[in-house]
């Protein structure tokens, strides 16, 4: 499971976080009932109280995938609530001012704050330029009016960063703002309910207070950098939902009798078995090098975050849709590890930029170079 923290993308700190991540789940109840709010709060304040939630809150993008691919294969809803501490403090990180760093990131990061990135729109996911939300000056401040729709912690938040047209049409115009979670004229419109449990909500804001992050009009950028810095994670939340299906598939075909040997001992489960792996270690590659750039290189790394992105979300789709296969009539049954991670890896391939949107990055980046 990991083996490729030895491969030379990776510094001692690292293999000691994946060892602290691995020990806080071992033997941990993730059990969580139908109360998925309360789950996340708890799951936040522990992680919290661990010091797991720093590298949220750092420019360390091979600890947030090292932390992400351990806590995935363990709880999907553990990697959520930890991934959104990152996403949602991410702008305040890049952009804040030093006022906003210092009220906002200790309290994220020891788990006391629950984070919310608030982009989408119900007219516009993958179109983030082409969003609605008004802003407007009142007095020293601002005020937000609209709506956001899929927003991953928006029932529980206590801080959100949110993105409002200050200015004229596209990219251009767009602003990013700090909003309390208990700001008068915010309110909750609907509860979204998804194949595997997060609380989503629609959002409406009516005249809610706002505090400016960063410059007006430099919003769809800093949002940017925030998805770039963490497109990397969730591919490597991606391989570990792939590597803990790939463990219970060779777990479940070892013991499973088919006549006098067991499933594990036929050729056509060791070739299943096989592509399983060779997608895994293909991920971890791109993933180990799109980390390693970003954290090490100078330059753009939008292509390889890109490239791991797409291939490790694509890849497990396939890995667990075989390990789903491989259990028979048990891997889609209520209650079987398989059956919750096919549920959990659909939305990976949509969130954070759509594996469509991700050829196009690959293509635009691969033009624009031969172009020069």
């Amino acid at each position: 499971m990991t083996g490729w923290l030895g491969w030379p993308f990776f510094e001692e700190r690292h293999r000691v976080l994946a060892d602290c991540v691995e020990r806080w789940c071992a033997g941990r109840d993730f059990s969580h009932g139908r109360d998925v709010d309360a789950a996340c709060r708890t799951l936040v304040a522990d992680l919290g109280g661990a010091g797991l939630l720093q590298p949220c809150i750092e420019p360390d993008v091979r600890s947030l995938a090292i932390s992400r691919a351990t806590l995935a294969a363990h709880s999907g809803l553990a990697d959520f609530a930890f991934a959104m501490q990152g996403l949602g403090s991410g702008a305040i990180a890049i952009a804040g001012s030093e006022a906003q760093r210092a009220q906002w990131l200790p309290e994220v990061a020891v788990g006391k704050a629950i984070a919310a990135f608030a982009l989408t729109e119900p007219e516009t996911g993958s179109d983030a330029a082409n969003i609605a939300m008004s802003a407007r000056r009142e007095g020293g401040g601002w005020r937000l009016s609209g709506e956001k729709s899929y927003i991953s912690n928006g029932t529980i938040a206590d801080v959100l960063t949110v993105f409002a047209r200050t200015g004229g049409e596209g990219h251009a115009g767009i602003s990013a703002f700090i909003v309390r979670g208990d700001a008068p004229g915010l309110t909750v419109a609907e509860r979204i309910r998804v194949i595997a449990p997060h609380p989503l909500a629609r959002l409406r804001f009516e005249e809610v207070p706002a505090e400016l992050i960063g410059q007006p009009e430099q919003g769809f950028r800093i949002a940017m950098q925030t998805l770039n810095r963490f497109r990397v994670s969730v591919a490597a939340a991606a391989l570990g939902f792939a590597r803990r299906a790939l463990a219970e598939a060779i777990a479940f075909t070892s013991t499973r009798k088919l006549g006098k040997a067991t499933l594990a001992d036929n050729a056509v489960t060791q070739a299943g078995l096989a592509e399983m792996a060779l997608g895994n270690d293909a991920a971890a590659l791109l993933i180990a090098r799109a980390a390693w750039a970003q954290d090490t290189q100078p330059g753009d790394p939008r292509r390889a975050a890109a490239m791991a992105k797409l291939h490790a979300t694509e890849s497990a789709q396939k890995v667990i849709d075989m390990a789903v296969q491989l259990h028979g009539g048990a891997g889609v049954t209520c209650g079987v590890k398989v059956e919750e991670l096919y549920r959990e890896i659909r939305a990976l391939r949509i969130y954070e930029g759509a594996s469509e949107v991700q050829r196009q990055i690959i293509a635009r980046d691969l033009v624009r170079e031969h172009r020069g």
